[in-house]
């Protein structure tokens, strides 16, 4: 799937969705479960907050069977905590956990590294893919766009330019973790963003890191990619 073929909601403007509209070609947990993360992306529901069925199921004009399935579904990707007699509630993650999340990505992501570069599995066309995801990057973080807009599609971006990295390596193990983490990591990468509160330099950290491959250095790519997003270790 190509960035422009994504639709980022605009929960600022009071966007909403049907079973018709950007989910669509999904089924229905899955809808409501990309339906509870775009709002906690979008901080329209924060840590702690409990999930409140009838509001789903009013909301997307469905019933609450797959709505009670997504929820199971996200307990399992951590994004969502059940407390007997009190419901489902957002996940609230510490600083510490957020610590330890970028401190297991950065393990796996540092071997990625050496693979691609003493692989040399990264081609010309692989690091103009890589640089096209960048400069969009950049053009939505100096762009008017509303900020909740632009905070979810650098975001998902970022996310796109690490998971390009991870399947070219073919590391199948390392991809695998990665990517049942991937919503934890977002979230991760969300509050890191938040707290440095800098979308451009978000973005454009990605150019050291492309420099960096593109001179086959791993060692100076490691440096980069940890700059990039351990931010949050200072906090």
């Amino acid at each position: 799937m190509e960035i422009n073929d994504i639709k980022f909601l605009d929960f600022s403007k009071g966007d909403n969705m049907s079973v018709n509209s950007v989910y669509s070609k999904d089924n229905l947990s899955t809808i409501v479960a990309n339906y509870i993360k775009d709002k906690i992306l979008a901080m329209e529901l924060k840590a702690g907050d409990r999930i409140i069925e009838k509001k789903i199921s009013d909301d997307l004009s469905i019933s609450r069977a797959p709505i009670r399935e997504a929820i199971k579904e996200l307990e399992k990707e951590g994004v969502i905590t059940t407390i007997p007699r009190k419901g489902a509630h957002v996940t609230e993650f510490s600083m510490n956990d957020l610590k330890e999340i970028f401190e297991i990505r950065l393990l796996l992501e540092y071997d990625i590294i050496k693979i691609l570069v003493n692989e040399n599995l990264l081609t010309g066309s692989d690091m103009k893919q890589l640089t096209d995801i960048v400069d969009e990057m950049v053009r939505v973080a100096i762009s008017t766009d509303a900020s909740a807009c632009k905070w979810i599609t650098i975001n998902f971006m970022d996310m796109s330019f690490h998971t390009y990295l991870w399947e070219k390596s073919g590391s199948m193990r390392r991809v695998k973790i990665l990517k049942d983490m991937f919503f934890q990591l977002r979230i991760a990468m969300m509050y890191d963003t938040r707290l440095t509160d800098n979308l451009f330099n978000t973005a454009s950290d990605h150019y050291t890191i492309i420099k960096s491959l593109a001179a086959k250095d791993i060692e100076a790519t490691q440096s980069n990619l940890k700059n990039h997003i351990m931010t949050c270790r200072d906090q």
